[in-house]
């Protein structure tokens, strides 16, 4: 199991994790079967983080605030080509 480790940020360390046998590697929640693009489309979609907590108790609070995070991490290292 791979946990994400960021020295500025203890939530992605703790709650975000990839093993190579479940769901092919993707980013999930706390070692679950729960990937984070899951929650990142359910927020996209208009839930909000209680009505995700009432349909998967399983999952805390901090869990999503770890799934933004993670989005946002991923997305400040990606670069873009942008054409005239």
């Amino acid at each position: 199991m791979i946990y994400f480790c960021e020295k500025s940020n203890d939530m992605i360390s703790n709650r975000i994790t990839k093993e190579p046998g479940k769901k092919s590697g993707k980013a999930c929640i706390r070692g679950m079967r729960f990937m984070v693009s899951d929650v990142l489309g359910y927020l996209a979609s208009g839930m909000t983080i209680n009505e995700i907590l009432t349909e998967w108790p399983e999952l805390e609070k901090e869990d999503i605030f770890a799934c933004l995070d993670y989005a946002a991490k991923k997305e400040e290292n990606n670069i873009y080509a942008i054409s005239n």
